[in-house]
């Protein structure tokens, strides 16, 4: 039976975890697709709550590839042993539990029929499921709500820990600059304390790579504006962190308070969209625009999502003609729904 845990007290969602947690052996922690610094800062958390309540083994698992710069760093800096995602690291485990997401199927490897024991979460979702469930929407950061776990268990914060979910805050609540709630400002201040200052600042300024630089090019270069809303593409790329970064980058040009950016990898159109516009959420726009054509959501100032490269039929790999179609159909779809909510 799922437990969801949005308005429970902190020491009923702890109870909810440790009954989960009580009597394992072994818990697979699976980060999201690409995971960023708040899923991977959560997965550790995760992980050193489960060695507190005695479960053996703890691996953390990740889908997709980790290129965004500071996501690299993060791993490396930290000697995080993060592994790929295969079916067969689900066989092995007593438990399954998903930090940063929360439906199998959608941005992550796992398949659908497998209902993860642990969600812990805060992005927009609905039919979410699992034993112990703390999904709450209203909180900036996933890696907000582990902490809060960790001070109410009394689990030891070292400073490899602290640090990485300090960063994991940071990061995802763009240095408290977006969609920062009370509960970011409560638990960095809880952490800073504890925190690796020199190696926290190391993180923030892992440097960019040539290839992230021209992709950011790409997208100042490919840009359509109308009104105070921006649409760009990266084009064939395989910097997929880049197009959040540039959707944040570009949302800094004058007159411009919404951003749209997408870029081809592989098979799959990525999406990710940015807005300082209180009157527009970033996640429900992309869904009214690109529901019907592939996986898409997100918060109020940011939001993403996938779309098949089928969907706009064989081009015989003529790059430019589908980068093209690909252009012309999202753009015109973003801007004619921006025009609806004007």
């Amino acid at each position: 039976m799922s437990l969801d845990t949005p308005h429970l007290q902190p020491t009923d969602r702890c109870d909810s975890l440790l009954s989960v947690l009580s009597g394992a052996d072994s818990l697979a922690v699976v980060c999201h697709n690409n995971p960023d610094p708040d899923s991977i800062s959560s997965a550790l958390a995760l992980a050193a709550i489960a060695e507190s309540a005695d479960v053996s083994r703890t691996d953390l698992y990740y889908g997709g590839e980790i290129t965004h710069q500071q996501n690299r760093a993060m791993v490396n800096l930290l000697d995080v042993d993060l592994r790929p995602f295969t079916d067969e690291c689900l066989d092995s485990t007593d438990l399954i539990g998903f930090v940063d997401h929360a439906v199998p199927g959608q941005n992550n490897c796992v398949p659908d029929e497998r209902v993860p024991d642990i969600v812990i979460d805060h992005h927009p979702n609905e039919g979410v499921e699992g034993t112990h469930v703390d999904h709450r929407e209203h909180v900036g950061a996933t890696a907000s709500m582990l902490t809060e776990y960790l001070q109410e268990l009394d689990v030891e914060l070292d400073a490899r820990l602290a640090t990485a979910l300090l960063f994991g805050i940071r990061r995802e609540t763009l240095e408290f600059t977006r969609g920062a709630t009370e509960a970011e400002y409560t638990n960095a201040r809880r952490l800073h304390p504890h925190a690796d200052v020199d190696l926290l600042r190391r993180l923030s300024d892992s440097l960019f790579t040539h290839e992230t630089l021209d992709s950011i090019a790409d997208t100042i270069q490919n840009r359509t504006v109308r009104g105070s809303h921006l649409v760009s593409h990266a084009g064939r790329t395989t910097e997929r962190d880049t197009l959040p970064q540039a959707a944040d980058y570009l949302l800094n040009l004058e007159g411009v308070s919404t951003t749209f950016v997408f870029g081809i990898i592989d098979e799959t159109v990525h999406l990710s969209a940015r807005t300082r516009n209180p009157r527009i959420h970033a996640g429900d726009l992309l869904m009214t625009a690109f529901d019907d054509m592939g996986s898409v959501g997100g918060h109020q100032a940011m939001a993403g999502g996938e779309i098949p490269l089928g969907l706009f039929g064989t081009l015989d790999d003529r790059d430019d003609a589908l980068v093209e179609l690909v252009s012309e159909v999202l753009t015109e779809r973003f801007f004619q729904e921006t025009s609806c909510n004007s």
